[in-house]
């Protein structure tokens, strides 16, 4: 699971230094998206916050300040937007049709971080799914994916969309 994590992220980094976080980085729009679908539900749970903290750490290499100012910058970003478009046009122009896929991946394992998941948790990753040209049945794989990686938790079969 960390290997697909940290290729995907990795592929963001590449033009951008880790020591800095310019306007333009796709992290902040990784961070921006992470930050809505958590949200979603009205309601952001720690481990939720956690799973962000531990995806972006590992897999950016990020120490403390670095970390805290792409949140920051996620969320900030976050909320100035009106919709996921901003975000997803954005990721369409950096990321390959595979990454987009592993993105949505990275969604649902995010929703799954607090052990389930909600209809409007559903919508949110359908949107932006739709937005970056990942297919629903692509996007229902990833989703039983992540379920699967809940300990204790029974896969759902009956995934009609």
């Amino acid at each position: 699971m960390f290997e697909r994590f940290q290729e995907f992220f990795q592929n963001l980094t590449t033009d951008h230094p880790k020591s800095s976080i310019a306007p333009d980085d796709p992290r902040i729009a990784v961070a921006a998206l992470c930050i809505q679908v958590m949200e979603a539900d009205g309601k952001v749970e720690n481990s939720e916050k956690k799973k962000l903290r531990k995806l972006l750490k590992e897999q950016y290499g990020l120490d403390g300040r670095q970390l805290d100012a792409l949140i920051a910058a996620g969320q900030q970003a976050e909320s100035e937007a009106v919709d996921y478009f901003h975000f997803t046009s954005d990721l369409k122009r950096h990321l390959d049709s595979n990454q987009r896929i592993e993105l949505i991946g990275i969604l649902w394992d995010i929703v799954y971080a607090d052990g389930e998941r909600s209809e409007m948790e559903d919508h949110a990753i359908w949107r932006i799914a739709d937005l970056l040209g990942v297919s629903g049945r692509e996007r229902i794989m990833k989703r039983q994916e992540a379920a699967a990686r809940v300990p204790g938790r029974v896969v759902e079969i009956d995934d009609a969309d």
